[in-house]
């Protein structure tokens, strides 16, 4: 039972210097974010649709 409760737990490894959000803060920061992909992608929706291309540099 002791080792099933073990398999269960979450670790998580972050850079140092990393801060964790959690909250509202974490709220706002994924949905600025959401928009900030919206708005990039915007004009690759729809039949009009320009072809575009995300890269990570």
């Amino acid at each position: 039972m002791a080792q099933q409760q073990d398999m269960n737990q979450q670790v998580i490894f972050l850079p140092e210097g990393t801060r964790r959000t959690r909250g509202r803060d974490a709220q706002r920061i994924n949905i600025l974010i959401a928009k900030a992909v919206a708005n990039a992608v915007k004009s690759t929706l729809g039949p009009k649709g320009m072809d575009k291309m995300i890269v990570d540099s």
